[in-house]
């Protein structure tokens, strides 16, 4: 044979492998399809019978967004509502689903409505398949469900809920909003306290994990109970007010100078010049008090361009502000801020026990004590007493912050009080605004109040002379013209007044006994935090 003819039959026995190869790949491809499409019918008869064998398939699923489509009459029952005496009754509730666990042929579920949360059992019976059961174990956590379940009584405490009597035997479940399987962080290990974690080698929750993902830690039992009794502050702070009859005032908070003429001031752009924001309602309040409405109050926002990242220090926070003109000494003041922060104290140890202790499970503290009447010391005495504990400090210093928690715990142990007032400060460390003493011109008629050694108020009677005021602020080197709307206010005739602003966040911190500003403020602002 030629070499042609060699290369003409080897090539030809090359094709025929090649076919022989290409027609085994088509038979297992095709055995492959029939194999899947056997599958596929299989799959189709065994979901079509059980759609047919399931009989609950209309009681449970995801519902259609709400879209505000209709109105039902269906009354939505509350958790905290959930008490022995609804026992047998079938009802209606919306919650989210904070647990589930499946064991069997039953899917037990923990269902929490903020501060409050009740076990509920989903059952293979007559109202309930086990599609359904799966359905209800596969929820992700944090969905928010309609359920409608008969309430029963419950032979033994259920220890892990607040409803510790009752339980719910679910009939119906719907999915209403469902969460994303993985959370930003886990509801239990954010209310776990921190010394329990490290010992059992559990996970806890670091603060700015907390703040990045806010929602979900506000959602917490002890963040609910902390905002929950803030509310109650801001309420009974206002009814006690009014009660004395103050009126409640809104203050700008863009202005054309700094409000306490120092540089801790955030400077805005606005239109052809620049204007700050607020560090004080102060000189607002003292013009209400000049237009004669003789005792007012405000809540609302206060700014500080302070760069100060402390457990206490917030760039903006709630100011509690109270402003009144007095007769003849500016204690009638005092005794008026420090009635109000009493009846504040008494409101939330009666009516907010069930906050306190919620917070007081991670964060556990000393109940909070005061005196009636408020303790009132004089700035000379607290030096006295922390030169006496071996602080070096002159007659006219400021208090440093260790200085003020000494005097806490120095005062606790003396008078048995968490609250008290320090009176009389050295006119060198308070604003141009203060009223200096009239027998001694070192010191100032101004005080400081403090809750567990902390200062939560600062205040004074206010200088009502345009004259003596134009000086101080001179010697303060405020620029007049800026403060010449402020000054002119007493120019026409101003009554003796004085007030305080109180720091909300501070007041909610120290009274609970937890440790950081921020876990009192919703969504804080400091030097490194401007969101969420």
């Amino acid at each position: 044979m030629t070499k042609e003819e060699v290369r003409g039959v080897m090539e030809e026995e090359e094709q025929q492998a090649q076919s022989k190869k290409a027609l085994k790949k088509q038979q297992k491809e095709a055995e492959k399809a029939a194999k899947k499409a056997e599958k596929q019918a299989k799959l189709a008869s065994e979901q079509q019978s059980t759609e047919e064998d399931d009989f609950a398939k209309d009681r449970y699923g995801v519902a259609a967004m709400v879209q505000s489509q209709k109105k039902l009459d269906r009354e939505l029952v509350q958790v905290q509502d959930l008490t022995p005496e609804r026992a047998d009754q079938l009802i209606w509730l919306r919650a989210r689903i904070h647990t589930s666990r499946a064991k069997g042929k039953q899917c037990f579920l923990v269902l929490r409505q903020q501060q409050f949360n009740v076990q509920a059992l989903v059952a293979v019976g007559d109202r309930a398949s086990k599609q359904m059961v799966k359905f209800a174990a596969n929820i992700t956590k944090e969905s928010i469900v309609d359920v409608e379940a008969m309430v029963r009584n419950v032979e033994q405490k259920i220890e892990s809920c607040s409803q510790q009597d009752v339980e719910l035997h679910v009939e119906k479940i719907f999915v209403i909003s469902q969460a994303e399987p993985r959370l930003p962080l886990q509801l239990e290990d954010a209310i776990r306290p921190d010394g329990e974690g490290e010992e059992e080698g559990r996970p806890t929750v670091n603060q700015d994990t907390r703040l990045d993902n806010r929602v979900i830690d506000l959602r917490t039992t002890t963040s609910q109970a902390i905002f929950r009794l803030q509310s109650g502050v801001c309420q009974l702070f206002r009814d006690t007010l009014t009660k004395k009859g103050f009126v409640e005032i809104q203050t700008p908070k863009i202005i054309s100078a700094a409000s306490e003429g120092g540089a801790n001031v955030f400077t805005v752009s606005y239109f052809k010049t620049s204007a700050y924001l607020a560090q004080s309602p102060q000189l607002y309040k003292q013009m209400c008090i000049c237009a004669d409405f003789n005792k007012v109050f405000c809540v609302g926002p206060v700014f500080r361009a302070e760069d100060s990242n402390t457990h206490r220090h917030l760039t903006e926070f709630v100011g509690l502000d109270i402003e009144m003109a007095f007769n003849y000494h500016y204690h009638e003041v005092i005794d008026s801020i420090t009635d109000t922060m009493v009846q504040i104290f008494k409101g939330l140890r009666d009516n907010f026990q069930t906050e306190i202790q919620m917070v007081n499970k991670q964060f556990p503290s000393e109940p909070f004590k005061f005196l009636e009447p408020t303790l009132r010391l004089e700035y000379a005495e607290a030096v006295a007493m922390l030169r006496e504990a071996g602080v070096e400090m002159g007659d006219e210093d400021d208090l440093s912050t260790p200085s003020e928690k000494l005097l806490g715990r120095l005062v606790k142990e003396k008078y048995d009080t968490d609250f008290y007032v320090l009176d009389k400060y050295p006119l060198a460390v308070r604003p141009f605004y203060t009223m200096p003493d009239p027998q001694n011109p070192k010191y100032s008629n101004s005080y400081d109040m403090f809750m567990r050694g902390e200062e939560i108020l600062s205040g004074a009677q206010r200088i009502h002379d345009a004259q003596l005021l134009t000086d101080r602020a001179t010697h303060h080197q405020i620029d007049l013209e800026k403060i010449k709307a402020y000054i002119d206010s007493f120019r026409y005739g101003a009554p003796p007044h004085g007030g305080g602003g109180i720091g909300l966040e501070r007041v909610c911190m120290l009274y609970l006994g937890l440790h950081n500003v921020r876990q009192t403020s919703m969504f804080p602002r400091d030097p490194k935090r401007l969101t969420p």
